[in-house]
């Protein structure tokens, strides 16, 4: 604790990020339980004013001094970096709450979803938390509800995730090629859209404008993506369910912001609707809205810049009464990745509270 207030002192490595601005406004909109706050960046970005909590702040360079006398470190940055600096930061004293892939399957790291498995975060042999993939939070929340009262089995998903996934970077490849083919006709012959983006394919291997790209991540083994295993592993490690089934295949859309996903979920025991509806009605971090009579489901444009994880499409499977089928879709910079951080460096504050 620092002696000037009494409260933990809270870096912020990462601030000038696309994540670390979402962060900034969730720490400004959150209670405010920190003292200092530090936001730490890479040498390029030292002395930036950015603003937090109605007060700017200067950016400091990522070193050994910046993350002296820090109680919690939050880390939004590469894997690289993380793996170099997150255990500096534990070794000064810090309990890191890290946003990259860097420690996620390391068995002395936990990986925490507050809503889901709050207890984890008490034992960090490593002084490290890991926050899972951005769409691997898109869907467990309401899945953490459902599977505490089934049992959950099997999932079969499907992902529509966000450019702003890849960074600005894919923010801004989809925004050039968008302006590419405006007011065309493209789109109605084979390698139109190709031909008029040429090679401005960013962080993609295909355009993302005006087509969808059945492929995230690098290439794992057997054809899976590296993203559709993240989300196999990091279910299974956040849940319990080290034998879990799961197949996944992650699809990019030209989305700017906001994660979606279908789910197909089979669960021990055999489910209803209705009691389904009422779990996640009443599920913390959750939001059913499910009228398509109505034209009520979720939707990107809709749920971007909101907290929860939404939920519509809600139905028993027509030939598996284990089994329900979802759409889900969540702010893959909010909860997908700042809040869901932040909501674990409370935890680890109001922890030191009750000493």
């Amino acid at each position: 604790m620092t002696a000037r207030t009494g409260r933990p002192t809270l870096a912020v490595v990462g601030a000038t990020g696309a994540v670390g601005s979402v962060m900034l406004q969730i720490l400004s909109q959150h209670a405010d339980i920190w003292g200092e706050i530090r936001l730490i960046a890479s040498p390029r970005s030292a002395g930036r004013k950015l603003t937090v909590r109605g007060e700017e702040v200067e950016v400091v360079a990522l070193d050994e001094e910046a993350l002296s006398g820090v109680d919690v470190a939050m880390f939004d940055v590469p894997d690289e970096v993380a793996r170099q600096w997150a255990p500096v930061a534990a070794a000064h004293g810090a309990v890191v709450v890290d946003n990259s892939g860097a420690f996620r399957m390391d068995p002395d790291v936990p990986l925490v979803v507050p809503e889901v498995n709050p207890h984890a975060a008490r034992v960090r042999p490593r002084g490290i938390i890991a926050n899972p993939h951005c769409t691997t939070l898109s869907m467990i929340v309401p899945l953490g509800a459902l599977h505490a009262e089934f049992g959950l089995s099997e999932l079969v998903v499907s992902s529509y995730q966000a450019v702003s996934g890849a960074g600005r970077a894919g923010i801004d490849t989809l925004r050039q090629q968008l302006s590419l083919v405006a007011g065309t006709e493209l789109g109605t012959s084979p390698g139109d859209v190709r031909r008029a983006v040429g090679d401005n394919t960013g962080p993609f291997p295909e355009p993302v404008a005006l087509n969808v790209v059945p492929w995230t991540g690098t290439p794992d083994e057997d054809g899976w993506s590296s993203e559709e295993m993240k989300i196999r592993h990091e279910s299974r490690k956040v849940l319990g369910l080290p034998r879990l089934r799961v197949a996944v295949t992650c699809v990019r859309v030209p989305v700017v912001t906001a994660h979606s996903l279908t789910v197909h979920a089979r669960f021990e025991d055999e489910v209803t609707v209705d009691r389904a509806r009422d779990i996640l009605a009443t599920a913390p971090g959750v939001v059913l809205f499910d009228d398509p009579a109505a034209g009520e489901f979720p939707t990107p444009a809709d749920v971007v810049g909101t907290d929860p994880t939404w939920v519509g499409r809600v139905r028993r499977s027509l030939d598996d009464p284990t089994a329900l089928e979802l759409f889900v879709c969540g702010d893959n910079l909010r909860k997908g990745s700042a809040l869901n951080t932040a909501q674990v460096a409370e935890l680890v504050a109001s922890e030191r509270e009750a000493r």
